[in-house]
């Protein structure tokens, strides 16, 4: 139970990121991901890739996997902060996530 008055860590990053007009995710260190349409995913943020397959890829970042699947699923780039991932993306879902 929290003490009135208290804030937990992500309000206080928050309240951070607003103060100096900062974007959350950037002051959180959260993932940023940018889907369009269906067809490629760009996450900024990973921590690396846990399974690849054509149907599924999952991929690990600060706040957990994120499961992406599809069909014909492939990495158009990668480096060691950016994903890039192509095919037909059918669902998006984090896996071990609070």
């Amino acid at each position: 139970m929290r003490k009135k008055g208290t804030l937990r860590s992500g309000e206080v990053l928050c309240a951070v990121a607003e103060l100096f007009d900062l974007p959350a995710d950037v002051i959180a260190g959260l993932p940023r991901l940018e889907l369009i349409g269906s067809r490629q995913l760009y996450l900024e943020g990973h921590r690396g890739i846990l399974s690849y397959s054509e149907e599924r890829i999952d991929a690990n970042t600060p706040a957990g996997a994120l499961r992406i699947s599809g069909r014909d699923l492939t990495l158009l780039a990668m480096t060691g902060e950016e994903l890039r991932v192509g095919g037909v993306i059918l669902s998006l879902e984090w896996v071990g996530h609070e």
